[in-house]
């Protein structure tokens, strides 16, 4: 790995970009959290990030990525009705958007319950119909634009000292039941057959987790929004997914993921002057493509490695073979 980054220059470039931020750490590092309003974000920030991590994995191991970004539109009419009721004002956002994620979650878990209906029908269905219904409502509110676009792409500077209490508490609500019922969504996840055999209940452990993923989104709403929820649940997850398959780690290694994105996508947002929900998810894109890049480069390498091993160690001329007398 180190030759070929050497050999682009990208150590380099790291250490030049590391002495930077040393010599600049106070201007670059610690001035915008001298305003309580940018250390709350970053908190924010940092809290979806890690539950986010966290959950996602489980979206990626199931194939959840297109219920993940369904159930993060579906949340549109309770944001959008506790929108229009405080008249303009965000303080009960995140109670609109629960109820509306764990009211679609079970939803869309009752319409598959006896697999009459193919999960991701049933998704497509109930997506529309709620995204259509919440557009609907907030298209009644005058200068909906503007409004559309906040709650569409996050409005991170927007997070009350009442907003990160909720995100704090709701997340480690989260983690807590992912710890409790770790062993039984790991069985459900990878071995059902087991499952039945334990004769768990298949059934409730999966609308837990349809709801766990609900929470997870509406926890996340202010920071990078509907539009872009599924790339918080999914980027982090798919690139610890590629770094190792065993189910702890990569939890372990998506939530440092989720949080190292949502740091770093915060300083670029400050500094570069751009959303910090887009910054936030380029900044997850940016490394799922590192790794990714960095694994190809290394198989490729690795290939060649053997291939000449196996030159050098096959014999030098054609093998003699005894004549018959």
């Amino acid at each position: 790995m180190e030759s070929w980054m050497t050999a682009l220059g990208i150590w380099s470039a790291l250490r030049d970009g590391w002495a930077v931020l040393a010599a600049n750490f106070e201007t670059l590092v610690l001035e915008p959290l001298r305003y309580p309003l940018l250390a709350r974000s970053l908190e924010a920030a940092i809290v979806v990030g890690i539950v986010s991590g966290v959950v996602g994995t489980y979206v990626v191991v199931r194939g959840m990525a297109f219920f993940g970004d369904a159930l993060a539109h579906a949340i549109l009419p309770g944001v959008a009705f506790m929108y229009q009721r405080a008249n303009g004002r965000t303080d009960d956002l995140f109670w609109g958007g629960l109820v509306a994620g764990v009211l679609s979650a079970l939803g869309i878990g009752w319409l598959t319950r006896h697999e009459r209906i193919k999960e991701d029908t049933a998704i497509g269905v109930v997506f529309a119909a709620m995204f259509a219904l919440g557009i609907a409502m907030i298209s009644r509110i005058d200068n909906y634009a503007g409004d559309l676009t906040h709650i569409l792409f996050g409005q991170i500077l927007g997070v009350s000292a009442g907003d990160l209490r909720l995100i704090v508490i709701f997340g480690a609500l989260v983690l807590a039941v992912v710890a409790l019922f770790y062993k039984e969504f790991l069985i459900i996840s990878f071995d059902p057959m087991l499952a039945r055999t334990l004769r768990l209940p298949v059934e409730l452990f999966r609308l837990l987790l349809l709801v766990l993923i609900g929470v997870t989104i509406v926890v996340s709403l202010q920071t990078v929004g509907i539009a872009l929820m599924v790339a918080l649940l999914v980027t982090p997850a798919a690139t610890a997914n590629l770094m190792t398959h065993r189910l702890l780690p990569m939890m372990l290694i998506s939530a440092l993921i989720g949080a190292a994105s949502s740091i770093i996508g915060f300083y670029v947002s400050y500094h570069g002057d751009v959303a910090t929900g887009p910054a936030i998810v380029l900044t997850a894109t940016s490394i799922f493509l590192f790794v990714f890049v960095e694994q190809q480069i290394r198989q490729r390498l690795g290939f060649i490695v053997r291939l000449r091993g196996l030159r050098e160690t096959a014999p030098a001329g054609p093998l003699a073979f005894p004549h018959d007398h």
